[in-house]
């Protein structure tokens, strides 16, 4: 059985690889619009780059997990986080919007194994702890998120080009990522054998789980690679204040993730998801209705609120 210190150690730098996975998001959404200005694509054209970084998650979600099982968490969280920096870094130098949609095929698929191996881990380090602590770490991820989104807008705004924007994040990912590489949970903490048995119908439970889930992801994913575009392409903000939709997503995140475990552990998950799902439709139909970077930016922050506690639960589910 680990430590209190060997614990503590491992919340740590499971609590730094979410801050650091969501600064990754948040600073790359916040420069979608550069991008997109950079190789002169319509918004139909760009959503292919955007449909290849889904699909390079869709296809490395299975593989992690399994890799997780055999080799521990660990060796798989570790070695991706510094892969999706390299990734993010090697995105910003492509010259040619063909080489950027390749590029973002592997970002995607290098941030969804490191996103698997640091879940997997935060549940090995719920289950020593025997505490709760899933909703805090997906508020790291959001606060993360509200930080590089907001670095991004002023990086954006300052001009700074975006190779160089990248490199400040692929050294803060490195250096982070080496310097606690030994404060994980040995990997034969949640290492398991994979039974081969027949297939057996799933529960109905699960259709259900997951359909929430494709909501909630959906919705997450529209407001980080939408805001910016909307805001810049159809209401003419500035490259600052077309980050800010996705930095009060993100803030709105944070303080809804908090506040998670506490508000789950009194009214019960079923109750929540329902409130969080009116509160992020209504919300984001009445900032959409209203129009302008106002609207925009009061339909991003309820989208967040309402879809803050949504993955945390479905996780812990």
């Amino acid at each position: 059985y680990p430590s209190n210190m060997t614990l503590n150690r491992a919340r740590t730098a499971v609590t730094v690889a979410f801050i650091t996975n969501g600064f990754v998001v948040g600073s790359f959404f916040s420069r979608v619009p550069d991008f997109k200005a950079k190789f002169q694509v319509t918004s139909g054209e760009f959503a292919i780059a955007l449909a290849l970084d889904a699909l390079g998650v869709i296809i490395s979600i299975g593989p992690a997990g399994r890799i997780c099982a055999k080799f521990g968490s660990r060796s798989v969280a570790v070695p991706s986080a510094i892969g999706l920096s390299l990734s993010l870094f090697l995105t910003g130098l492509t010259q040619n919007f063909q080489q950027f949609c390749i590029a973002l095929f592997f970002v995607g698929a290098l941030l969804a194994t490191q996103d698997v191996g640091m879940n997997a881990h935060a549940i090995a380090v719920e289950h020593n702890y025997k505490k709760k602590f899933m909703s805090f770490f997906h508020a790291m991820f959001s606060l993360g998120g509200f930080t590089g989104a907001l670095t991004g807008g002023i990086f954006s705004q300052l001009k700074i080009a975006i190779w160089q924007h990248a490199i400040v994040i692929a050294l803060l990912v490195v250096v982070s990522t080496y310097f606690l590489r030994n404060w994980w949970l040995p990997a034969e903490i949640d290492i398991h054998s994979i039974e081969k048995h027949n297939r057996k119908r799933r529960p109905g439970i699960f259709w259900l789980l997951g359909l929430i889930g494709l909501c909630g992801q959906v919705g997450e994913g529209a407001a980080g690679d939408w805001g910016g575009i909307l805001s810049r392409d159809t209401f003419n903000a500035n490259p600052f204040v077309s980050a800010i939709p996705y930095v009060m997503f993100s803030a709105s995140m944070v303080i809804g993730r908090l506040i998670g475990d506490y508000i789950r552990m009194k009214y019960g998950a079923r109750k929540i998801l329902l409130i969080c799902g009116l509160i992020a439709g209504a919300g984001l139909i009445f900032g959409l209705t209203i129009g302008g970077i106002g609207g925009v930016i009061i339909g991003w922050t309820a989208l967040g609120a309402g879809l803050s506690i949504t993955i945390p639960i479905l996780f812990a589910a």
